[in-house]
This record gives structure tokens, C-alpha cells and sequence, in this order.
């Protein structure tokens, strides 16, 4: 398995991806909002979205699991 992480903590804003989606490399799965900037999440490896860890709305920090690929 393969996770992608919070690279800043923020509060995230939009979830680009949902569970058995495919993604690419460098495709955004989330974007998180921190002082009142958008900063997108990008997979670094292609895979499936096996798991997603957050929702809209939610505040992370810095290194939490976003999203779980397989």
C-alpha cells in the first residue's frame, strides 16, 4: 500500500478522488486550504484509491495519511 500525505497542515477543501478511482502520477487527490491559500495534493506513484482517510472540512497536519492507494 502506498499513502499519500498532508506535505503543510491545513483544513482540506476538496476531495478530487473517491474509493476504486484510478490515479496517475502527479494527478491532484486532494487540495487543502491554509491562510486562505489552495495547495493541491498530487499522487506521486500511479494506483487505486483504496482508502480515503479524510472529508471536506477536516483539518490535518503536516505528514497524515490523505489517501491510501493499492
Amino acid at each position: 500500500m502506498k499513502e499519500i500525505t498532508a506535505s503543510m497542515a491545513g483544513t482540506v477543501w476538496q476531495v478530487l478522488v473517491a474509493e476504486g478511482d484510478t490515479v496517475s502520477a502527479g494527478q491532484s487527490v486532494i487540495i487543502l486550504e491554509s491562510m486562505k491559500m489552495e495547495i493541491p495534493i498530487d499522487a506521486s506513484e500511479e494506483g487505486t484509491v483504496a482508502e480515503l482517510k479524510v472529508a471536506s472540512g477536516d483539518f490535518v497536519n503536516e505528514g497524515d495519511v490523505l489517501v491510501v492507494l493499492k
